[in-house]
């Protein structure tokens, strides 16, 4: 008899980190391996952020904080809310966790019972379906076509919606695709959405800042009577570069908040001190390299966009934001590479790709949609010239 929980059964490890630790493994071993396979930016933690939290551990600020958050992080997001997205909220309506996933985590925790369903467009996020199978709930996947521009369209959502449809989970810019939605396009979900009251938006923005070309960034929250159904999520990882720090958060109803704070007090307790205060620091702080980094992954994007459309059989859209590109790789299914191996699937695609040429990136049908591969190109433009100069010579050496 297994000591392991049926319900740990239900899920898999996550692919991303998995394709990240084999890279550093094979790294490691001497191998010449450029890893395309996390979502970490590449830049550094501003300096003035990294100060803040040196000052905390001086002032002595290492002791037990308030279960999700101080009040002066939450000061600091409220304010940030009320300047970026004109949303106006109160202390008791705010939670910090040890990340954004942790507040994801929590939240499907503290809210699902068995047999409430959870909306989740494809591609997603790889934790998504997986954190609503742990909280005993059932992912129903809607699969958003890359005719679509990998983006929900209403008359499918409107479709699948049921009486036990408890949250839909909404994430732009998106990861694994870079698409964003524009007003227009969440509004028109919203529309779906204003006749199933009973249904709740989880609205994961934490690429809020990394968006290209003038792209406006909006949230599902800002919509007039719909604010009372939203958790919306966001952290410091991405816009910030501090993924290590840990810190993510989330804003909405007061029962939720409430819920999820009682989760947390029996696992985790409270984030990092240390890290909370320099979370402070990043809101509160300067804001002006945020749009200079964005205009660096703007220049990676258009860079690996236009040399992966230049690879025979190799098509990708051009997204608005995030740092990934979601290419398809079916042009190349049937195909064999250097060593006889026959590509099948996607997953065999990147297999033979990392053992080939020491490109390490992850198979689109992780997040949901077959037949592609995801690209992170927050790394440096040296990297993802190698990077592209093998994946063109991959390709051609398939026949």
């Amino acid at each position: 008899m297994s000591i392991v929980s049926n319900t740990l059964k239900r899920i898999k490890p996550s692919p991303t980190i998995a394709v990240t630790q084999k890279a550093r493994e094979l790294k490691a071993s001497g191998k010449d391996i450029i890893g395309l396979g996390a979502g970490e930016p590449d830049f550094d933690t501003p300096e003035n952020i990294k100060q803040a939290a040196i000052k905390a551990i001086k002032g002595g600020d290492t002791k037990y904080t308030a279960v999700d958050g101080t009040p002066a992080l939450k000061d600091a997001i409220i304010n940030k809310f009320k300047r970026e997205n004109n949303l106006e909220y109160q202390i008791d309506q705010i939670t910090v966790g040890a990340g954004g996933k942790h507040v994801i985590y929590n939240a499907m925790m503290a809210t699902l019972n068995e047999g409430d369903e959870v909306i989740v467009p494809a591609p997603y996020w790889v934790s998504y379906p997986d954190m609503v199978l742990l909280a005993g709930g059932t992912p129903i996947i809607l699969e958003c076509t890359e005719k679509q521009g990998f983006k929900i369209n209403p008359l499918e959502l409107e479709k699948i919606i049921t009486k036990k449809t408890k949250w839909i989970i909404l994430n732009s810019p998106s990861n694994p695709t870079g698409a964003c939605y524009s007003e227009k396009d969440i509004r028109a979900i919203a529309k779906v959405l204003d006749k199933h009251p009973h249904v709740n938006i989880l609205s994961d923005d934490i690429y809020e800042h990394v968006t290209y070309e003038g792209f406006k960034f909006f949230t599902i929250a800002q919509i007039e009577g719909l604010k009372d159904r939203v958790l919306t999520m966001n952290g410091v990882s991405k816009a910030y570069s501090m993924t290590g720090w840990r810190i993510g958060y989330a804003a909405g109803p007061s029962e939720i908040i409430k819920a999820i704070a009682k989760i947390q007090s029996q696992s985790t307790t409270n984030p990092s001190s240390i890290s909370q205060a320099a979370a402070v620091e990043a809101l509160n702080g300067t804001q002006d390299f945020i749009k200079d980094r964005a205009a660096s992954f703007q220049e990676r994007r258009n860079f690996v966009v236009k040399a992966l459309n230049e690879i025979d059989r190799i098509e990708c859209l051009n997204p608005d934001g995030a740092f990934y590109v979601f290419p398809s790789c079916k042009g190349l299914m049937g195909k064999k590479d250097t060593n006889g191996n026959e590509l099948k699937t996607d997953t065999d695609f990147v297999q033979s790709l990392l053992e080939n040429s020491g490109v390490a990136v992850v198979q689109g049908s992780a997040f949901g949609l077959e037949g592609f591969f995801r690209i992170s190109y927050a790394t440096s433009m040296e990297n993802l010239k190698k990077a592209m100069e093998r994946i063109n010579s991959f390709c051609k050496s398939l026949s």
